[in-house]
């Protein structure tokens, strides 16, 4: 590394390299799950009461190739509101109920799971299946992976989206949520596995 021998001369630092990411973002941007004494924009409330449509927990785990789910990472989900539309602004927000947006540490939960209260999202456009985006970041993942999450109950209008057909037949099942129910609330387990014969399909985005 260069370093300047005069005021004015500009140093040759080279390259910065990639940071690892977490578990430092625990502190700004899930405080308030892990009982730090501030606050955070965005928790595991996606869809307060007064949203419409039909509300959801969206469940599961991280797991990293050894098939051990994982406490440090963070899942953050964006989604369309039951009519296929994201909000489009605050005012939108604090009227209807609805956020478009969460986030959740693994390490606030002793079985290390996210979950997510929500609605189920329309279909975003023509030929579109209902879907959640997906991005997960962790110790060690110098950069953020992000995935797709499908429904079981939406099995024609998956069979149809274009995004989902680009994805090998047998490797499919990694992105589509199961449903149960939960006390009359409709539960999806869908788990996220960061390698591994079961490994999630990410995209390049």
């Amino acid at each position: 590394m260069k370093t300047p021998l005069m005021t004015g001369q500009q140093a040759d630092f080279g390259p910065t390299p990639s940071q690892t990411v977490g578990p430092f973002f625990a502190y700004g941007l899930t405080a308030r799950q892990y009982g730090y004494n501030f606050g955070q924009p965005f928790d595991d409330v996606v869809a307060l009461p007064q949203a419409q449509g039909q509300h959801i927990v969206l469940e599961g785990c991280v797991f990293d190739g050894d098939g051990q789910a994982i406490g440090d990472a963070m899942v953050e989900i964006s989604q369309a509101d039951a009519q296929g539309q994201y909000p489009a602004d605050i005012e939108a927000v604090q009227t209807g109920g609805f956020r478009g947006f969460g986030r959740m540490g693994t390490g606030t939960d002793a079985r290390k799971h996210f979950r997510f209260r929500t609605v189920k999202p329309g279909a975003e456009g023509p030929g579109q299946a209902p879907h959640i985006n997906v991005v997960v970041l962790m110790r060690g993942l110098l950069l953020h992976a992000f995935t797709r999450i499908y429904f079981s109950d939406e099995a024609a209008a998956n069979a149809a989206d274009p995004l989902l057909n680009r994805v090998p037949a047998d490797r499919r099942e990694t992105l589509i949520a199961q449903r149960s129910d939960e006390g009359g609330l409709p539960a999806y387990r869908i788990d996220i596995h960061m390698q591994g014969p079961r490994e999630t399909v990410f995209f390049d985005v």
